[in-house]
Order: C-alpha cells, then structure tokens, then sequence
C-alpha cells in the first residue's frame, strides 16, 4: 500500500522559504541536495525526524505561479499543518511578524489560521479541538 513520504510546497525562493519554513515555524532541514541552479530541500517537524517530509519546490513551472495567485486571491491555503496549541503558536507567529491573513477561528471540530508563508502561499495551521465526527 502506498504512503506519503513528501509533499510540495511550490516556493518563489527556497533561501527565503527554507529561512521562514525553519527559523518561524520550527522546521528541520532533512534534505539539501543540489540540483542545477536548485536544491530538493526538504524540512521535517523536529517531532517527527522520520516522518513526512516537506519539499520547498521552487515555482518555476508556468502553471504555478498563476495557481499559487488564484489561490491567494481567492483567500485559500495551499496546505495546513497541525498543531497542539493554535492560541501560543498563533501569538508566536505574531511576535515574529508574521502575516495572519485569518486569526485563530472556530471551525467544528478544529481551530484554524491562516497565514502568509511570505514565498507566495497562504498556510492553514489547524488544531483539533473535539473528535471529528465518524461515518
């Protein structure tokens, strides 16, 4: 059975998205390999080493910077990652200057915000605040 190993972040700079990815929402590198006039980066959660990796991708396809803006101004995350505490890493978030795009909020189950990533994405960050409801 297939499992997830990597997913695609598509970057406008990988210097300035590995610097936002690690130093603000406390990424580790895991991968840095060079590959022409780019790298396959790659960051993982410092609790999970071993676990899905995130590649910076640089946007250089011709259909990614016109979806990445679609999805901007249509107000939609590329991705979401979890967290524990949605309130403390929200007020870290701001301490660091980061651009909220949609502060913490009530949906269902789970509390979201959305932030700018500052490399041409909104990001979610979603807790889970009560069990999510079966099928």
């Amino acid at each position: 059975m297939p499992r997830i190993t990597t997913a695609s972040v598509m970057v406008d700079d990988q210097a300035k998205a590995l610097a936002f990815y690690t130093d603000v929402l406390g990424f580790q590198v895991k991968t840095d390999i060079p590959v022409g006039e780019f790298r396959w980066l790659t960051v993982v959660s410092p609790e999970v080493p071993d676990g899905v990796e995130l590649l910076l991708e640089p946007d250089e396809h011709p259909a990614a910077k016109p979806f990445k803006e679609a999805l901007v101004a249509d107000g939609i995350p590329l991705t979401s990652f979890g967290v524990d505490d949605l309130d403390a890493v929200h007020d870290d978030l701001v301490a660091k200057g980061v651009t909220i795009v949609q502060p913490p909020t009530d949906m269902g189950p789970v509390r979201t915000l959305v932030l700018d990533d500052t490399c041409g994405n909104y990001i979610q960050l979603a807790e889970m605040t009560a069990e999510p409801p079966t099928t």
